[in-house]
């Protein structure tokens, strides 16, 4: 088993404090997040931003590979994901997902089928329990 590792140290109250997240790779390093920034207009980061790269990221990983066992290779897989917060009840209401894509040789059926393949099993979906939408297009 493959086991990834951050970690979140937070100072103050939720509204006025301030925390920092740190991952083993340290592409994050005492990154900050506060509440203004998943709230707000804060310029940190914050959990539902990161969850949305990891969506988009799990997403393009998991189409890539389906593609692949299908024969296909893309020339880009270009994927936004927009997690939705409903702050007044504290939960996340949904993932959606926007993939423009340019694969060689590959009908709209194909596309489509592999796409949603891909939205329905990528560990990040599988994982969510939300509903998760997907606006997929050739270019």
């Amino acid at each position: 088993m493959k086991k990834h590792f951050a970690q979140a140290i937070w100072k103050g109250t939720l509204q006025e404090g301030t925390g920092y997240l740190t991952t083993n790779s340290k592409v994050l390093n005492n990154h900050e997040y506060c509440f203004k920034s998943r709230f707000g207009d804060g310029k940190a980061t914050n959990p539902d931003e990161l969850l949305a790269a990891s969506h988009a990221g799990c997403f393009a990983m998991a189409l890539s590979l389906m593609l692949g066992k299908e024969g296909f290779t893309a020339n880009t897989l270009d994927v936004n994901a927009t997690i939705t917060m409903d702050a007044d009840k504290l939960a996340l209401t949904g993932s959606h997902l926007v993939l423009k894509a340019s694969i060689p040789n590959i009908s709209q059926e194909q596309f489509l089928t592999i796409a949603i393949n891909a939205k329905e099993n990528c560990p990040i979906s599988k994982a969510l329990s939300i509903p998760i939408s997907l606006d997929a297009s050739l270019v």
